[in-house]
């Protein structure tokens, strides 16, 4: 064999590879769901809220050097934050309040541009809360590939999450 063709035969598998991804869901979901002991309206009030949504966020126990910076109205849409840690920089940004659910839009770059929900709903036990994640893979292959990780990685930050907010509700 030479060179050539060896340099053929690899570039052949590469763009297979690449193009295999492609088959790879483009949409990702990721969520979980707790029954905590609060009221539903006080989870919303502090989601809809940027400096609510500090008292449960669940990067700060994980990142000691978590810098957030507050904007916008104090609650409602519009209402967020910019944050730089560990775990990379971007915003998130109160999208809407609908009913017993808020919307976020977050921003992280070029690494995407994920939308948000927690929802809350009243219970006799009260607050049956929903935290998920949509996102767009796009056409990335590398993108499709991390989107079949996401679960693992996403999960268990939702679930540290609304453990920290029945503390803080």
């Amino acid at each position: 064999m030479t060179l050539m063709q060896i340099l053929a035969g690899s570039a052949a598998v590469v763009a297979v590879l690449v193009a295999s991804t492609l088959l790879l869901p483009r949409h990702v979901h990721v969520e979980r769901q707790a029954v905590i002991d609060a009221d539903a309206a006080a989870v919303l009030a502090l989601a809809a809220s940027g400096e609510g949504y500090q008292r449960f966020n669940p990067y700060s126990s994980t990142d000691p050097d978590l810098s957030i910076t507050l904007f916008g109205p104090a609650s409602g849409v519009g209402s967020g934050f910019h944050f730089a840690g560990k775990e990379g920089k971007g915003s998130q940004t109160v999208s809407a309040v609908t009913g017993g659910t808020v919307h976020y839009q977050i921003d992280l770059g070029a690494m995407g541009r994920p939308q948000q929900t927690i929802r809350a709903e009243p219970r006799a036990d009260g607050a049956h809360v929903t935290w998920s994640m949509q996102a767009d893979m796009g056409f990335n292959p590398v993108g499709r590939v991390m989107g079949l990780f996401m679960d693992r990685m996403v999960g268990p930050t939702f679930e540290r999450g609304l453990a920290n907010l029945e503390t803080a509700a």
